[in-house]
């Protein structure tokens, strides 16, 4: 009796020392993740490459991920999580010292392709170890601080572009620096290996008549964040000709995208999805025209970032919520989930396309794209259907960037299957 009594109270606690290396681990990663993705356009724009070729070789990362998301899971499978996490984090080392040595476009695109599925790879061994360790109970605070790491070192990424000297050798240096204290800390964990689902395929002209709006917004939420990511420090380069601007903005709008994820959890719980989704694509729409007139507003330009970070890194997670609500007790909302993921990765990946073609032609390419796609999302968002009260999900924060397994994560799974033992 007694030795039940300390097991559930053992349980009941809440304690982040079983995964304190996991955190350390994301946070090193996320650091180099946000430092490089930014740096590579800053860099290639400053050799005088066209703004297409910058887009195609910043597509690469995410074609990457794409590939990640569905074949990584097998390898991770077959050699277990810390031999895995040590390849594909050799794989990123790699590919950033090749990238400080030589320079050609062909390879740096298929170097920002390795790193790309490497990294991805490093974010599902992460995610499904913290799953893992994650009791129904306090499974969303897991979340909830694994967001918090993930937004924090990202934005942290940006200071370290505004290194003086050779930026070129010191800022890869320093990322495959920051990817090796990573695996410092997983290669002395002693957290138990979980056993990784395969990647299933979703039909996506299926999926599109289960939830419409979800996908709609899933890929415009990753045209958003992987256009920003990639796509913006040139734009701001070329305008500003400073790295100083260029990280402080980056990091400003990071900043903000953190912010907003919890009053917009709580407004779209409170007006749902539907609504919050419109009202953040009509925002969209919004500050993407100030930026149209950004010349009048230099010195307001962090407060712009802020505000547009506010808006883009909601639209996924809205998007994710939305999905929740909508589908019904026998699909699979978690290979739908992932089926919204790989949707806001292929966002990801033909965004810096479209938008490195337009900016060789027009420097404010890129909001104009923004305004329209947030204006379409607005009133596409309203056309649908309103989700009853009683059948409304709550709101959960995802990270800017994450695995295939993260909806795993979701404490949404965990009362959807509780559901469906009660009424059994």
């Amino acid at each position: 009796m007694n030795e039940n009594i300390n097991t559930n109270s053992y349980i009941d606690k809440f304690s982040l020392s079983p995964v304190s290396s996991l955190f350390f681990a994301i946070a090193f990663l996320a650091i180099g993740y946000g430092m490089i993705l930014t740096f590579v356009g800053v860099y290639l724009k400053e050799l005088g490459l066209n703004d297409a070729i910058i887009g195609l070789i910043n597509a690469s990362f995410f074609l990457g991920a794409i590939g990640s998301s569905i074949f990584s899971q097998k390898i991770i499978s077959s050699v277990g999580h810390i031999r895995s996490f040590a390849t594909f984090a050799s794989l990123m080392v790699i590919s950033f010292l090749t990238q400080a040595l030589f320079f050609n476009e062909y390879l740096w695109a298929f170097l920002r392709f390795v790193s790309g599925f490497a990294f991805y790879a490093l974010l599902i061994i992460i995610e499904s170890w913290l799953n893992e360790k994650s009791s129904q109970k306090h499974r969303g605070k897991i979340l909830a601080i694994y967001t918090i790491i993930f937004y924090l070192a990202t934005a942290l990424g940006q200071v370290f572009l505004n290194i003086k000297g050779d930026t070129t050798y010191i800022i890869f240096i320093l990322g495959s620096v920051l990817i090796l204290f990573s695996v410092l800390f997983i290669s002395m964990t002693k957290i138990k290996e979980p056993i990784l689902k395969p990647f299933e395929k979703y039909s996506f002209p299926k999926l599109y008549n289960v939830v419409p709006l979800a996908l709609t917004g899933s890929f415009i939420g990753g045209f958003f964040v992987g256009g920003f990511f990639t796509m913006v420090p040139i734009y701001l380069m070329q305008k500003y000709s400073s790295i100083e601007t260029v990280s402080l903005f980056m990091a400003c709008s990071i900043i903000g995208g953190l912010i907003s994820q919890w009053p917009i959890g709580i407004l779209s719980d409170k007006y749902g999805r539907r609504k919050i989704i419109a009202y953040s694509g009509f925002y969209i729409f919004f500050i993407s025209l100030l930026f149209l007139f950004s010349h009048l507003l230099d010195n307001y330009i962090y407060f712009l970032g802020i505000f547009l970070g506010f808006s883009i890194f909601s639209i996924y997670p809205l998007s994710l919520a939305r999905a929740n609500d909508v589908v019904d007790e026998n699909k699979d909302i978690v290979e739908i989930s992932r089926a919204l993921l790989f949707a806001y990765g292929l966002g990801s990946f033909i965004a810096p396309i479209i938008l490195g073609i337009g900016l060789f032609y027009y420097l404010e390419f890129i909001f104009l794209v923004f305004a329209i796609l947030g204006l379409f999302l607005g009133f596409y968002s309203l056309s649908k259907k309103r989700v009853a009260d009683d059948d409304m999900s709550i709101f959960v924060n995802i990270p800017v960037a994450s695995g295939s397994v993260v909806v795993e994560l979701d404490p949404r799974q965990d009362l959807e299957n509780e559901k469906e033992k009660n009424e059994k």
